[in-house]
């Protein structure tokens, strides 16, 4: 098993290319939908032009949103970071609602929408900023290492937050003995197994990476021989350990991308396959199809509604932003681990 420590934060998102609405879907969906998505694109399109607007998507969007509408793409912070940069008065944030606050955080004289206020988050609900304030009474001057992957309010009680990608590097980079590490149980043991620091766990974890095993990759290795398997570290420890390569989701594309791998399994929400194999047509991917709900909830027609309606704003209030970033500047301070 190798691990991804490509800095997930520092990379570059990919960007839209500019292509007339009829041709961003071909091929990607069958004909039928593309069809139908093809006016809501449209629509989309001339309301972002009218709002000064951009659409932000992760990679675990539906295609359609992915190919169709996004102006950047790739993972919460990045899309954050990105955003910051850009001349839009308007963010639409393609994702769940932790990342329309962190965009909100890192931008906070933009507006941020979010087309459904119910793309929640179970690793975010799974901690909150009165549970850190009791650690923190537990284990006096230990160092608190927050996933991203949380409330703002939550950032807004930690030292410094992290990525999948960095989360070992920021770990390493404090000066203690012991850090407690919020909220992934998954992730914070895989950074256990890359450290000697004593890591202090929450048991919060992904409802979609929960689910997979490693008795189901046994399984695929059976019936695929020669099959490649990559795994974000928010799973379990069995899984991790049958991978062949572990990874934030932005390692895994690159991976995918620099080894060129015959036939692989993305062991991650099942939409990034989807992605990723558009633009790597060599692989064959074999999709373990676990959907994220709350993801799911942002549609085509919810980027329309959001913003022809301008709704639903996201607001982070100005002395918890002030904090989370101060979290969030921290971890930038590290720089990329590689």
């Amino acid at each position: 098993m190798s691990n991804g420590t490509q800095d997930e934060d520092l990379m570059t998102p990919t960007t839209l290319t500019i292509l007339p609405v009829e041709e961003r879907l071909d091929g990607i969906v069958p004909d039928v939908e593309r069809i139908v998505l093809e006016p809501l694109i449209a629509e989309v399109e001339q309301l972002k032009a009218e709002r000064n607007a951009v659409v932000l998507a992760h990679n675990y969007m539906t295609p359609d949103i992915f190919h169709g509408v996004a102006d950047l793409r790739g993972d919460s912070l990045q899309l954050a970071r990105l955003a910051a940069t850009t001349d839009a008065d308007v963010i639409v944030m393609a994702g769940v609602h932790f990342m329309a606050e962190t965009a909100k955080i890192v931008n906070p004289d933009k507006t941020v929408l979010i087309p459904d206020l119910r793309a929640g988050c179970s690793l975010a609900d799974s901690i909150t900023a009165a549970d850190i304030r009791l650690l923190r009474q537990r284990y006096p001057d230990v160092p608190v290492v927050t996933y991203v992957n949380t409330s703002a309010e939550v950032k807004a009680e930690s030292d410094v937050t992290c990525t999948s990608s960095n989360a070992v590097a920021v770990v390493e980079s404090l000066d203690s003995d012991r850090v407690i590490f919020l909220p992934d149980q998954y992730l914070g043991r895989w950074v256990a197994s890359q450290t000697d620091k004593e890591i202090i766990l929450w048991h919060g974890s992904c409802e979609v990476h929960e689910r997979f095993t490693g008795a189901e990759l046994r399984e695929y290795r059976t019936a695929y021989p020669g099959i490649q398997i990559i795994a974000h570290p928010e799973c379990p420890p069995d899984v991790l350990d049958e991978a062949d390569f572990v990874g934030s989701t932005s390692g895994m594309i690159d991976w995918v991308k620099d080894e060129l791998p015959r036939q692989v399994v993305m062991v991650t929400e099942c939409s990034m396959s989807d992605n990723v194999a558009v633009e790597s047509p060599q692989t064959e991917f074999i999709r373990p199809c676990n959907l994220c709900p709350h993801m799911k909830r942002i549609t085509m027609e919810g980027i329309r509604d959001a913003l022809l309606h301008m709704r639903h704003e996201v607001h982070v209030d100005p002395a918890i932003a002030e904090r989370a970033r101060s979290a969030v500047d921290r971890m930038l301070a590290v720089g990329a681990r590689r």
